[in-house]
């Protein structure tokens, strides 16, 4: 009996020993396989820029790079790069030498050697370029190419494409089938080829000048039929891909293909409407800075359109346009304007599909593009989200606020106002919830909301400002649309941000008024004092002076920051004053200015408290000064620093500057506090008299400079 219980208790152990084994290696055979998929090896084509690019530190990127990066992401794949032109790679894939390319536009052809993914990568366009000294191909001749050598690269869609657009249009040109670089090909322009067609992105004015677009196509990774067991892990993670985000291939074009060179270029029909009208004349909505506004001084357009304009004045390289800037009161009476014939187009325009289409309208890409947040009483911040019946306060003729409004919050109530400040005492006064209102126009109320105690909160939704153009005005809309693509987003945000505190400005006479009777008890008080002061010293020499002493003492605290101990921004006007003085009596003066910007204050006195936001400012204002310790500091804002550099100072300062981000470091490493760990943004301009007329040209520049760095 004994013995058949020690057997019994043997064969549970063996079961259980064998169920585990079995377990376990169910578990395991999954991990083996993944871990054999993620050690696959697969040798890619690598062909010139933007597909592939090392910057100067030998870090790679590029369309292609990133793209198959994250096509590693699903698949597990470990790549080996093989360079070489793009013929030659595409031969290697047809040969098995490498297993995957990408940028391959689809044809039968090639499909019976290699093996196409499902989903495309991108689009691209296809140009025929010629050099620029060339004369004897003209954009309003076809027949300019008749006999002439085209160059293509071999077996390439560029090579069908037009061979289609030549019988189109009766050109009998030579086709050269190119085996080297695009670069290659295009350095031989002028030479061995009268013009070579290849995609947009390799147009450049000093090589190569596009003058017909010959088509576009599909561009796909292909893979080599020696490697089938690439093809379905490829179009799985390329489904994946676009599972995770629609927009990726948008996202890498605008990241690697957007600025080609071919969009600095004007079709002959866009030139000859230039040249019948010479004048694009712009209405735009008067003071609406940061956006646009009419200077009060000069009676012209000032704002963010104006550097917009300028730039895009001289952006093409075979034309120059000419802008007319016409202000209006609202929006409204701009696009009543334009559909007038006063104007050609009108600023700022941001109308859905119908609207527009009811008004005569279309909309250029947009120009700029702006968070809204609406501007609520304190008390009611947090609960505001959260409320149903909500009253907004819009300006009488504001037609894109009240077309945003139909389009975001349609349930919301709208009660009209003469203009903003109106809406916002309505606010105050329990008579409107709120005030939707630009995150770059709230500086210029923001000291109007201080006295209401008034504050905003984000909508979450972001405004598209465009161009609107008249229906039917489709040159010009080309010619617009072209515009949109040259000017960079860092010229706009730059002149956004810098227009939006301009025009928060308060000058002396503002101050006086807004504090009268404080100004009216310093007046008084300096008054008594001084009567005070001549009658003592009437008495001895010694007491006067020892008055004198006191006077002087008074002065320096009038310019002196009552927070961080530094000198405040009246007494940095004064010391610009001084240094123009010298400077103008021709003085040879070497110096440059530093902006300082504290980030996240608004947020610690928001979540944190004042008290706390005052600590941040003095950690900030102490390591400017432990810093730049040979330079006069200033504080000139709120959360804003200046420091004047000459001297040593001025030689050093890269190295002032290194120590300075350090330092920064540093402090918020050894902290926990928010509001002890100081993110400053620094921008240092040198005065140059061949492009600053004053000391103020050069501390302007260095508030540039610094919200570029900031952005």
């Amino acid at each position: 009996m004994k013995m058949r219980n020690i057997t019994f208790v043997r064969l549970i152990r063996i079961t259980t020993l064998i169920l585990c084994i079995a377990m376990t290696t169910m578990l395991i055979m999954p991990v083996t396989k993944h871990a054999k998929a993620s050690d696959k090896v697969v040798r890619v084509g690598w062909h010139e820029e933007p597909y592939f690019i090392t910057d100067q530190f030998g870090r790679s990127s590029g369309y292609t790079y990133d793209y198959q990066r994250k096509v590693a992401a699903y698949t597990g794949w470990k790549y080996e790069y093989v360079k070489g032109g793009w013929s030659e790679l595409v031969q290697m894939l047809k040969n098995g030498e490498i297993d995957m390319l990408g940028n391959l536009s689809y044809t039968e052809e090639r499909a019976k050697d290699i093996s196409y993914a499902s989903l495309p990568m991108g689009t691209e366009a296809y140009y025929l370029f010629i050099a620029p000294n060339n004369n004897e191909i003209v954009s309003e001749d076809y027949y300019s190419l008749n006999g002439k050598k085209i160059g293509v690269a071999k077996d390439s869609i560029q090579r069908d494409l037009f061979k289609d657009w030549a019988r189109l249009h009766g050109v009998n040109a030579t086709i050269i089938e190119q085996t080297c670089t695009e670069d290659e090909s295009i350095q031989s322009l002028g030479t061995k080829l009268d013009a070579f067609v290849t995609m947009d992105i390799h147009g450049d004015p000093d090589t190569a000048v596009p003058v017909w677009k010959i088509g576009s196509s599909d561009y796909f990774f292909a893979v080599s039929k020696t490697r089938p067991d690439l093809l379905g892990e490829l179009n799985a993670a390329m489904n994946s891909i676009q599972d995770e985000n629609i927009y990726y291939n948008e996202q890498l074009y605008e990241k690697y293909l957007k600025n080609s060179d071919t969009r600095l270029y004007l079709s002959d029909e866009e030139r000859n409407w230039l040249s019948k009208h010479k004048t694009i004349r712009v209405g735009y909505q008067d003071n609406y800075l940061a956006f646009c506004a009419m200077d009060e001084k000069t009676g012209k357009l000032t704002g963010a359109l104006k550097d917009y304009l300028d730039y895009a004045a001289g952006g093409f390289e075979n034309a120059e346009l000419n802008f007319e800037a016409i202000s209006y009161p609202t929006a409204s009476d701009a696009i009543e304007a334009l559909n007038n014939g006063e104007v050609d187009c009108m600023f700022p325009a941001n109308l859905n599909e119908y609207d527009s289409e009811q008004l005569g309208v279309v909309m250029t890409p947009p120009l700029m593009r702006t968070e809204m947040d609406a501007v609520v009483r304190a008390s009611d911040q947090k609960e505001f989200v959260i409320q149903d019946d909500v009253t907004v306060a819009v300006n009488e003729g504001n037609t894109n606020y009240e077309m945003f409004l139909m389009d975001h919050f349609p349930g919301w109530n709208i009660k009209y106002f003469v203009d903003t400040p109106a809406g916002l005492d309505a606010i105050a006064a329990g008579e409107a919830d709120c005030v939707i209102i630009s995150n770059y126009r709230f500086s210029n109320i923001a000291k109007q909301c201080d006295k209401l105690h008034l504050t905003t909160v984000y909508t979450g939704v972001d405004m598209d400002y465009c161009l609107g153009v008249r229906e039917g005005d489709t040159v010009l809309y080309s010619i617009l649309t072209k515009v949109t693509g040259i000017v960079p987003d860092s010229t706009i945000h730059t002149a956004l941000t810098y227009y939006s505190t301009e025009d928060a400005k308060t000058s002396f006479l503002d101050y006086i008024k807004d504090h009268i009777a404080a100004v009216f008890l310093v007046v008084f008080a300096i008054v008594i004092l001084i009567m005070v002061l001549l009658l003592r010293s009437i008495r001895a020499e010694k007491k006067a002076m020892a008055e004198e002493h006191l006077v002087k003492e008074l002065n320096q605290q009038v310019y002196v920051d009552a927070l961080t101990n530094v000198r405040n921004k009246g007494a940095f006007a004064k010391y610009i004053e001084k240094l123009q003085d010298q400077l103008d009596r021709d003085a040879k003066m070497e110096l440059a200015i530093g902006v300082f910007d504290c980030d996240d204050l608004k947020a610690i006195n928001d979540q944190h408290g004042h008290d706390k936001g005052d600590v941040y400012l003095k950690t900030a204002s102490r390591l400017i000064c432990d810093v730049f310790q040979h330079s006069p500091v200033f504080r000139i804002g709120g959360d804003e620093f200046a420091v004047v550099l000459q001297n040593d100072d001025l030689k050093n300062k890269d190295e002032l500057v290194e120590r300075f981000n350090k330092a920064k470091e540093e402090i918020s490493a050894s902290t926990g506090n928010k509001w002890e760990q100081v993110r400053i943004a620094l921008g240092i301009a040198v005065y140059d008299p061949n492009i600053d007329r004053s000391v103020n040209d050069t501390a302007r520049r260095a508030d540039k400079i610094m919200y570029e760095n900031k952005r």
